[in-house]
């Protein structure tokens, strides 16, 4: 069993931080991407305040394909390019985004979206995977926010 009891009132920097150890702990030894996924999702569900939805889309051929999240259910196929998350697939970029209703070609999932973070995840020097963050809350996302899920991707890459 784990436990991890993040403090949502301690800095961005020393949040993250802790995030990671903790990534890196629930995924030590396990080989099988979907389960460490599907935990990481988790994780950072329960580390990050004010996110409606959490979880992983991963390359596969010319499209994201949903993997395993915390939250309403999502988009299941999205064309590389398409959307915040197709976008950030494509470019390779990190996508902060305050208010999804700006952004052209938005894909609403979930109607109570309001900002997101999509960061994707390099093995290699290819994508693999986007982290893709929904909030509720317009500008809920941050440079910080930015940062800490780049190292989280940085972090995880291998074994997802």
């Amino acid at each position: 069993m784990y436990a991890f009891e993040p403090d949502p009132n301690q800095p961005k920097p020393e949040l993250y931080r802790e995030l990671i150890e903790s990534a890196r702990a629930l995924t030590a030894g396990e080989p099988d991407p979907v389960a460490n996924m599907a935990n990481l999702a988790a994780l950072i569900g329960q580390f990050l305040p004010r996110l409606n939805w959490a979880g992983f889309y991963r390359v596969l051929g010319d499209e994201l394909v949903l993997g395993p999240f915390q939250g309403k259910a999502a988009c299941i196929r999205i064309a590389l390019g398409q959307g915040v998350c197709g976008t950030a697939a494509q470019t390779g970029q990190t996508q902060l985004v305050a208010d999804v209703h700006a952004f052209p070609g938005h894909i609403a999932c979930d109607a109570a979206s309001a900002s997101e973070l999509v960061v994707p995840v390099i093995r290699n020097g290819q994508v693999i995977a986007v982290i893709d963050l929904d909030s509720p809350v317009l500008g809920r996302f941050d440079a910080e926010d930015a940062a800490g899920i780049e190292a989280l991707a940085a972090a995880i890459a291998a074994v997802i």
